[in-house]
């Protein structure tokens, strides 16, 4: 075979590869997208393994977790089978406070973030502070935890132990990058579930942000890194 015939083999192969591992993706995406509208089936609410390593890449770099059942079995439970369908994929760091949280967790596709906005789980007793690096699932009243989790970026234990919020999981690598999560924003994008102010994020989705608060930050992909 010719050097140009063999280049040419060698481009196509390239090309056939790429296509293929495009096609795989999306068709991961669609089962994804599948499964999230249907919040009940079985394969989206697995146990989780008592130890779970989460890798959230951002828009200002990647993130890395480590996550325990023991700390908290319904809400690891529930944020493990969230990752592992893709739930987390391009959704906005909507609401961060310099030095306070940085909070993530609407989904931006409006018809999946309207569907688990009442998907609740049960209340876990707190077992870990929350401390710095320490994550956490925000909620409104009691049972109330949905989708939407926060990374402490200072100690808050004297007033979120109270809650009481339950960390899920810790930061291992990449604290500087969740510091670095824009902030300037503040609560204007959605704020706290509390507020009552996140019901255009809920019908809007990523094109209400985006066209709105065109600064925030995303994680851009958030998956299951390595299990025991």
């Amino acid at each position: 075979m010719s050097c140009m015939n063999m280049c040419t083999f060698v481009t196509i192969l390239v090309s056939l590869a790429m296509t293929i591992a495009m096609a795989s993706a999306k068709g991961g995406g669609q089962a994804a997208r599948t499964l999230l509208m249907q919040p009940d089936n079985p394969e989206i609410n697995r146990r989780a393994p008592e130890m779970t390593h989460v890798r959230l890449e951002t828009t200002r770099g990647v993130i890395r977790l480590e996550m325990r059942r023991a700390w908290s079995p319904h809400g690891v439970d529930r944020f493990y089978n969230l990752v592992r369908q893709r739930y987390y994929d391009d959704t906005a760091v909507f609401r961060v406070r310099a030095g306070m949280w940085a909070q993530f967790g609407i989904n931006g596709d409006p018809k999946i973030a309207q569907l688990w906005r009442t998907r609740t789980i049960p209340d876990d007793p707190r077992v870990e502070s929350n401390v710095r690096g320490t994550v956490a699932f925000a909620f409104k009243e009691p049972n109330g935890r949905t989708t939407q989790v926060f990374i402490n970026l200072r100690d808050n234990s004297v007033t979120h132990d109270a809650e009481p919020f339950v960390p899920i999981a810790k930061v291992v690598a990449g604290m500087d990058v969740a510091d670095a999560l824009y902030s300037e924003y503040g609560e204007q994008a959605g704020g706290g579930i509390r507020a009552g102010k996140q019901d255009q994020v809920f019908v809007g989705g990523n094109e209400y942000l985006k066209r709105n608060f065109s600064r925030l930050d995303y994680i851009v992909k958030a998956t299951i890194e390595r299990e025991p």
